[in-house]
């Protein structure tokens, strides 16, 4: 009896985040959190990566223990790893590809005979493109040999594809991480299922035996032989003529020749969503997005605004952040070329932000978005994106719940609360220019209800932004929130949007009324809404 009585006051009693409550382990920051489980942090990896670290953890240190959960989740049921991260990339859910690849390459690595098979079968749903499968081979070598079954897999996704597709993947990437098609052929040895699959495979093993002036009979090889001729072409007006034939991509070229505008307007209809996005300062350096052509911007602007396109392409919203922040700027993340920004573009850039997100379904709840803007928040990146801090990230996640929720209170917290001076009616870009300036100080993530309790505000769901490293209150979070709901009566809930793929949490997880889910996963914000509405 006496136990138990001891564990319901230290349950119930208002303890300092210094101390632990049951079940806690010690965070980084010197404080206690709850330890999330396995598949939590597998799902946080898988969308956050490890990156640049974090204020508390180096890369490499925080990759191995993101690195240590994968195995885990492997050991226990590898095939629904397997499944998630084929979930996670076909969907386009995550920034990067990356992570996703490390994690399949653990799979044939470490799992047994039904993982394996289960690894086979998703890769060309992970590696969907040539430079995945290139990033494919240089983890996969770094971690086990190249046994049969693997061989087996990277040969049907050659064998499994029509031959123009593998064509196009063999010309558009050549080669990354040091790797080659021709490497994996040579290791792969798949036989052709076709003619024209034959005379694809003879040229990546061997290159092309030589121009001549009329394409290709076979139709699957005419990208090949247009981009060998574009290659070996000086004159302008038959590389455009090409380029627009056989709808040749910006790596088919040669490199002086992107350089031209003419060149650059002929590849606009074909460019792709992704590398059109990634190439606005480029396309404003030379001239050709400009005031003076109102035609190109009008057709840019409709192709980064269309929420389908966005979709299809599986354009990720930071993506579109990483874009916005880099081209209203004016020059390249190191200073490498110089363009003055049109600012029907900026306002583009903004919107496709919004809508890369997809269609979100308020919940018409009473929310409290509280993000943490302490010190540690201002550390490492996401994703590996330079200039985009967890603190950053986070004010832009929070920004997409505030525009689709009509009843909703934004804070800031430290070792205090803040004021966050951002609303959705601000452009994207600034909302983070004014979030970054917010003074830092200690974590206390109990803060957004303790101030909701003393000012007796009505909240149906706290939605706190943070890495959960939290430390500098005189209760927990946790305690705050059930002290909350007994002065309330409002069943509050709390949903822990991590921006760090750490192995902490806030929330708890024996609670019912509490969510962990990951911070910039595509999905996110229509899961707050359907968790905020029950």
């Amino acid at each position: 009896m006496v136990n138990y009585l001891k564990q319901y006051l230290k349950n119930t009693a208002r303890t300092p985040q210094s101390e632990p409550l049951p079940k806690q382990v010690a965070n980084s920051a010197g404080g206690y959190s709850f330890a999330v489980d396995d598949w939590t942090r597998l799902d946080r990896f898988l969308v956050l990566g490890s990156e640049g670290g974090s204020y508390y953890a180096k890369e490499r240190k925080l990759t191995a223990e993101n690195a240590a959960a994968v195995k885990a989740c492997i050991a226990v049921d590898g095939p629904r790893v397997v499944a998630r991260i084929a979930a996670v990339s076909l969907a386009g859910r995550a920034p990067k590809n990356d992570p996703a690849l490390l994690a399949l390459a653990l799979c044939f690595a470490l799992g047994d005979e039904a993982t394996k098979r289960a690894a086979a079968e998703a890769l060309p749903q992970v590696c969907r493109i040539g430079t995945h499968l290139l990033h494919f081979a240089e983890y996969v070598n770094g971690l086990r040999g190249w046994g049969r079954g693997l061989r087996r897999a990277v040969g049907t996704w050659y064998t499994g594809k029509p031959a123009r597709d593998v064509a196009f993947q063999a010309v558009k990437y050549a080669n990354r991480d040091g790797w080659t098609h021709r490497d994996l052929l040579r290791l792969a040895h798949p036989q052709p299922p076709t003619e024209e699959h034959q005379v694809v495979f003879n040229y990546i093993a061997k290159g092309w035996p030589g121009v001549g002036d009329e394409p290709h009979p076979l139709e699957a090889a005419r990208v090949i032989w247009a981009t060998e001729r574009a290659k070996a072409t000086t004159d302008k007006t038959t590389l455009i003529a090409l380029l627009r034939e056989y709808k040749l991509q910006r790596e088919m070229l040669p490199t002086p020749a992107l350089a031209d505008p003419a060149v650059w307007e002929a590849l606009l209809p074909n460019l792709g969503l992704t590398a059109l996005i990634r190439n606005l300062g480029n396309l404003s350096k030379i001239g050709l997005l400009a005031t003076d052509r109102p035609d190109i911007i009008d057709s840019v602007i409709v192709q980064i605004t269309s929420q389908e396109g966005l979709r299809k392409a599986r354009i990720h919203p930071i993506a579109v952040l990483t874009a916005l922040m880099t081209y209203k700027n004016g020059h390249g993340v190191k200073g490498k070329g110089v363009w003055q920004p049109v600012p029907k573009v900026v306002d583009a850039l903004d919107a496709a932000f919004y809508k890369a997100f997809g269609n979100v379904e308020p919940a018409n709840k009473r929310l409290l978005l509280a993000l943490d803007v302490s010190g540690s928040m201002t550390m490492g990146s996401i994703a590996g994106i330079q200039g985009l801090t967890p603190r950053v990230g986070s004010a832009a996640m929070a920004l997409v719940t505030a525009a689709t929720e009509p009843n909703y209170t934004l804070l800031g917290f430290s070792h205090e609360l803040v004021e966050v001076p951002i609303t959705p009616r601000m452009r994207l870009d600034q909302a983070v220019a004014a979030i970054d300036n917010i003074p830092m100080g200690g974590t206390d993530c109990a803060l957004p209800m303790l101030w909701a309790a003393k000012h007796r505000a009505q909240v149906d769901t706290f939605v706190v932004y943070t890495d959960s490293e939290t430390w500098a209150g005189a209760v927990h979070p946790v305690q705050a929130l059930r002290d909350y709901r007994e002065q309330s009566g409002i069943p509050a809930r709390l949903l822990v949007v991590g921006m760090v793929a750490n192995a902490f949490s806030i929330a708890d997880p024996n609670d019912a009324g509490m969510l962990d889910v990951v911070g910039f996963d595509t999905a996110t914000p229509q899961l707050i809404s359907d968790f905020a509405r029950e």
